[in-house]
């Protein structure tokens, strides 16, 4: 299931990036975002109610199953750096529609107003 929602996702955001809009880009942009981080957390293992650091003395913890940390920080650093790249790229967005006037890439022909 989770498969069919990254796919999804990969789909929509390849759809949103083909568009004309600039807005419609970085909407895709995120999308291909998103996908990309759900296929590194199903690439990595899920494992449901499991705790991240193994807990408790002997080597009966050991053999406990754990879930894996380093995907989590992947992700938790791929939100945060995608967080501004998308804020810094609405910025730069605004500025070239009060700039050129239009948000279509067609019409993007020039910026010297």
């Amino acid at each position: 299931m989770l498969a069919f929602v990254i796919g999804g996702l990969y789909a929509a955001g390849l759809y949103m990036m083909l568009r004309r809009s600039i807005v419609k880009l970085i909407i895709g942009l995120s999308l291909f975002g998103h996908a990309a981080n759900l296929l590194i957390f199903t690439v990595a293992g899920l494992a449901r109610a499991q705790p991240p650091i193994l807990s408790g003395p002997g080597p009966s913890a050991a053999a406990a199953a754990v879930a894996d940390p380093l995907p989590q920080a992947l992700i938790l650093t791929a939100i945060v750096i995608g967080f501004g790249v998308q804020a810094f790229a609405l910025v730069l967005i605004h500025r070239v529609v009060q700039t050129v006037g239009t948000d279509d890439l067609d019409r993007m022909k020039t910026t010297d107003t």
